[in-house]
């Protein structure tokens, strides 16, 4: 297929959004979806990561393609807790749906796909990945956050073995730092918690 005018634009406006739009904001971009966005996709140059979402193909494998799916769909949103400790290696677990934190006052949303839980978190703001890049367009709690939130039963009732298998692992990690650890502990109030379990391993 010949690739027209039109479809190296939409291409170039795929470039300056990271690689992935949604339909609507391709819409709003002067991208019309039957003429040029079916075409790019009819060509292979862009694919589908969900309904409504599209990512050029050109770019290297997405790590996450379901937290990208959840960061487009719900701007707002922050991985946490299993889904944060997933994508800083720090637990062994498999999260079965996307952990996302969203600040108190953003309705929670639904989505069909892919699944997710939201949770509400009063200090929403500390301690998140503000500079989403190509490969991960997410925003994810830093390592140290997501190993203080788990030990408090508000942040989605994690089992003791997550909480002391993700302090282990950063323990060991090259970045870690107890008093960045602790730092965050105390703003989600669970220093006093948190602080047994720390000392056994320091």
């Amino acid at each position: 297929m010949d690739i027209t005018p039109m479809m190296e634009a939409a291409l170039a406006l795929f470039r300056e959004h990271k690689g992935i739009l949604r339909t609507s904001d391709a819409l709003r971009l002067g991208i019309h979806p039957r003429s040029t966005l079916y075409a790019l996709r009819d060509a292979s140059l862009v694919e589908p990561l969900s309904r409504g979402l599209y990512r050029l193909t050109e770019l290297p494998p997405l790590a996450n393609p379901d937290l990208v799916t959840v960061a487009h769909k719900i701007p707002q949103a922050v991985v946490c807790l299993v889904s944060a400790l997933a994508f800083h290696g720090l637990t062994t677990q498999i999260p079965h749906a996307g952990d996302i934190a969203l600040p108190p006052q953003v309705a929670q949303p639904t989505l069909a796909y892919p699944p997710s839980e939201c949770f509400v978190f009063p200090v929403w703001r500390s301690g998140k990945r503000s500079k989403p890049t190509r490969l991960t367009p997410h925003r994810c709690a830093s390592m140290p956050r997501p190993s203080a939130w788990p030990t408090a039963s508000s942040t989605g009732g994690l089992g003791l073995d997550i909480v002391l298998e993700a302090l282990r692992a950063y323990r060991a990690h090259p970045a870690f730092q107890v008093d960045t650890l602790l730092s965050y502990a105390h703003i989600c109030r669970v220093d006093n918690v948190m602080r047994p379990y720390l000392e056994t391993l320091l």
